[in-house]
């Protein structure tokens, strides 16, 4: 019985606020719209290319190992609310241990192990998605970032379209180190939206960059004016694009569909604008739009961006 004679404890009060905050965060969790086959994705879209597994297991990783950091650290402080209370019958300070040298260099090496783990996985990963000399590409595309849309050169040969993209003025801010792996006598073909430009099929916003499935494609981005991104949500990679700096990637689409795109990187007033659809066709198909490209006069290229500055030049010649 409490002091003032009720024989209500005073204890009840907080677990009820307990079963609350229990019962509220059982409905955010349940009440997000995801299904139980997208939970072990962890919020990461279906992946769509063959180099995207690799990402997702990368996400997963780095949650499991942030969530088992997570439930100790929970569990010690859980623990230690328990266990050192203040007791109710005695008011004497307890024993204080200033200096505790083991707990001292636990807490030290354990977040250098966690950290040298994830910086192995990630370098690890990072390095193979990243390479350029595994797999030639079966198709380039040279992504052009500006304010605020984007344009898509198709560096390929095309029947009835003269020129070479290695010698092609509006190619000039490309390095020769990726010119190289240009098909020969690539006359091409582009295509350049605004932000008005929409998707015929899908009345998404944003020009439609096509590709074929099952082909290695690899991006060259550049800029005209500012720092872009270029980023093809289920794709799970995204890479800046900046002006006067050539960045490429490749992946290998594997999934028919149309997906989304859009500018990763706050680039101005309009950044919200720059939106983009990605359509995975058959490889017959991708060649068919790229005659459709040409019958429309769209062929040639348009200006790729930036040159590059000489201290990047340089640094480019020393890593040949």
């Amino acid at each position: 019985m409490s002091p003032n004679g009720s024989d209500r404890s005073p204890r009840r009060p907080m677990r009820r606020k307990l079963l609350q905050a229990m019962t509220a965060g059982l409905v955010l969790a349940t009440a997000t719209g995801c299904t139980y086959k997208d939970f072990p994705r962890l919020g990461m879209p279906t992946p769509t290319t063959e180099e995207a597994p690799r990402i997702l297991s990368l996400w997963q990783g780095s949650w499991a190992a942030a969530l088992a950091v997570g439930v100790l650290v929970w569990g010690l402080i859980i623990w230690s609310a328990i266990f050192h209370r203040r007791s109710r019958t005695k008011i004497e300070v307890p024993a204080q241990t200033r200096y505790n040298m083991p707990i001292e260099a636990l807490y030290t090496v354990v977040p250098l192990i966690i950290v040298s783990v994830l910086f192995y996985f990630t370098a690890r990963d990072e390095t193979k998605l990243l390479s350029l000399t595994d797999k030639k590409p079966d198709v380039t595309v040279n992504v052009v970032g500006f304010q605020w849309s984007w344009g898509f050169n198709y560096i390929t040969p095309v029947d009835g379209v003269t020129g070479d993209a290695k010698t092609d003025k509006n190619l000039d801010a490309i390095p020769d180190r990726f010119k190289k792996d240009f098909p020969a006598a690539a006359g091409g073909v582009y295509d350049v939206g605004t932000p008005g430009t929409k998707n015929p099929q899908t009345g998404n916003p944003g020009p439609t960059l096509w590709l074929p499935k099952g082909e290695t494609v690899r991006f060259v981005l550049t800029s005209r004016d500012v720092i872009h991104s270029f980023w093809v949500v289920p794709f799970l990679m995204k890479m800046d694009v900046i002006p006067g700096h050539t960045n490429a990637f490749q992946v290998t689409p594997n999934q028919e569909g149309t997906f989304l795109g859009k500018c990763a990187e706050l680039c101005g007033v309009d950044h919200s604008r720059m939106l983009f659809n990605v359509k995975v066709v058959s490889p017959e198909r991708y060649q068919q739009h790229l005659k459709d490209l040409a019958k429309k006069g769209q062929t040639g290229y348009i200006p790729a961006g930036i040159a590059q500055t000489s201290h990047e030049k340089n640094r480019e010649t020393n890593n040949l």
